[in-house]
């Protein structure tokens, strides 16, 4: 099945834009503070595959609407996101071993869902203002580069409502902020500042205000569309191949995707741009 177009692509809870080579997914349900509800997780892989496969998409800036980035899971919607929520009425209820399956398969499909993000081709730019809860800080772990304004707040909360965090952040923020940092974080539950995610790695620049870090966002992911587009997703996927490689693994992973790639039409641009002093004008090609 071929990937939806962004043209096509609807939801009640995610808007894209598109400006030039810069997409902006738009967290879209500024009412709940953003929480993710049963929408939310639909209609998130389908998004990010429309941008994925929209050829003159080269970045996509993660944002949200309203005051909150995102509150994390929605909890009043949570039976519904679990499949259905108990059994009612005089029917059999389903075995200890029957739910647990059932929760399962639905953690899985939420996982899938956030994992679109971290396996779109192009890179993925989260612009974060306001509070960015369990849930938002495992969609921001998933993007290739975190931004902040100065009144964000960051919490891995799970802990604190007696559930173990299972959407990403145990898993991908370790090579990010390291494992002393997330433990920590994970344990105790607590809210931490921009400040404080800038000091540990979890984002990169703190910027004045929501406006602000959303135009750095959007001029970042200008930068790198500017680049030859063949390069930057070669990169993107050198890099993810890497975590999973020794350093000689890594060197033959990135040799192989070269020798296929260096003979694209972005290199000779790139070098006639150089003798002419002047930008390249890439074309993917």
């Amino acid at each position: 099945m071929s990937a939806p177009s962004i043209d096509s692509f609807s939801s009640d809870v995610l808007t894209i834009e598109v400006d030039g080579h810069v997409a902006t997914l738009w967290l879209d349900r500024p009412e709940k503070r953003n929480a993710m509800g049963p929408a939310f997780w639909t209609d998130l892989p389908v998004a990010m595959a429309a941008l994925g496969a929209a050829p003159d998409v080269r970045a996509v800036v993660l944002a949200a609407k309203g005051p909150q980035f995102s509150v994390g899971l929605d909890l009043m919607a949570l039976p519904d996101i679990a499949g259905g929520g108990s059994a009612v009425g005089d029917g059999p209820k389903p075995s200890a071993a029957a739910r647990a399956g059932r929760t399962r398969s639905e953690i899985i499909r939420l996982q899938a869902s956030v994992s679109a993000v971290a396996a779109c081709p192009v890179p993925v730019i989260a612009a974060v203002h306001g509070w960015c809860i369990g849930g938002g800080v495992d969609l921001i772990a998933a993007c290739d580069i975190r931004l902040a304004s100065a009144e964000a707040q960051f919490s891995v909360r799970e802990a604190k409502i007696a559930i173990v965090a299972d959407i990403g952040s145990l898993q991908r923020l370790p090579p990010i902020i390291g494992q002393g940092h997330l433990a920590e974080l994970a344990y105790t539950g607590k809210d931490i500042s921009a400040e404080r995610a800038a000091a540990i790695g979890l984002v990169n620049h703190v910027s004045a205000d929501a406006d602000a870090v959303l135009a750095d966002a959007r001029a970042m992911a200008a930068e790198i569309a500017a680049n030859s587009p063949l390069a930057v997703q070669g990169t993107k996927a050198v890099l993810v191949a890497g975590e999973d490689q020794t350093v000689a693994e890594g060197l033959d992973y990135v040799a192989t995707w070269n020798s296929a790639f260096l003979s694209s039409d972005d290199l000779a641009e790139a070098m006639t741009a150089f003798i002419e002093k002047r930008p390249g004008n890439f074309t993917g090609n």
